[in-house]
């Protein structure tokens, strides 16, 4: 019997709640949708809503206080014996992990409204500031590969295999906008990742997304995919 994906997630969550992502990754993992075993979840919070979801679905947890180096992230990879790592709502910057087994999710779009600062709530700020001035007329969840950086500027970097755009609606709230796109992010994110782990969509060694033809049509596809 082939064993399943080895999925490593990240995510931070905060010190009294978060890892919505976590919660339906694991259902997800659970309905056969995402077609991995997490073997462990990782998050900076030692009490935090992670580590809550991860006790009541027996996840594996990992508490990481850092450094966070190359060295530290990939003592974590083989502690767990992961061959897949998931960044879902992670705050920390990643380096060492392989960039053709590392994904991450974004709630906006990478190239607008990606590095330093702009995560959680701050993406939507900012997407709504800008729809208001005329600058977008929609928000999207984007999904990309993580490539290792040399500096922390490169926070959301990486090629792009999933861009989904998410409606604004004029009265919209940074809160209203939020709400929606996590509903889509969660919709969304085991579905992608399961093409990726099996090998639907991968990453060449020179730092290009392949695709199946089908995929080529889908609405999430990004242009510039192979």
């Amino acid at each position: 019997m082939v064993e399943k994906p080895r999925v490593l997630v990240f995510a931070s969550g905060s010190k009294d709640g978060g890892g919505s992502g976590l919660l339906h990754l694991v259902l997800n993992a659970q309905t056969g949708v995402l077609g991995a075993n997490i073997v462990g979840v990782v998050s900076n919070y030692k009490a935090g809503g992670v580590r809550k979801i991860a006790a009541k679905y027996e996840v594996p947890f990992y508490h990481f206080i850092g450094p966070f180096t190359a060295e530290m992230y990939q003592s974590l990879a083989q502690a767990s014996r992961a061959n897949w790592f998931l960044l879902s709502g992670w705050l920390k910057f990643v380096r060492g992990l392989p960039a053709d087994k590392t994904i991450n999710i974004h709630p906006g779009d990478t190239e607008k409204f990606g590095g330093p600062g702009l995560y959680g709530h701050h993406v939507h700020e900012a997407v709504i500031k800008a729809f208001q001035a005329g600058e977008v007329t929609c928000s999207c969840v984007t999904m990309h590969f993580v490539t290792d950086g040399a500096t922390k500027a490169e926070y959301d970097r990486g090629p792009v295999f999933f861009k989904y755009p998410v409606g604004i609606e004029p009265d919209d709230t940074a809160e209203t906008l939020a709400a929606r796109v996590n509903r889509y992010e969660h919709g969304w994110q085991s579905y992608m990742t399961n093409l990726v782990v099996r090998g639907d969509i991968w990453l060449t060694g020179m730092n290009q997304v392949m695709v199946p033809a089908w995929y080529r049509s889908h609405p999430g596809c990004p242009k510039e995919v192979i």
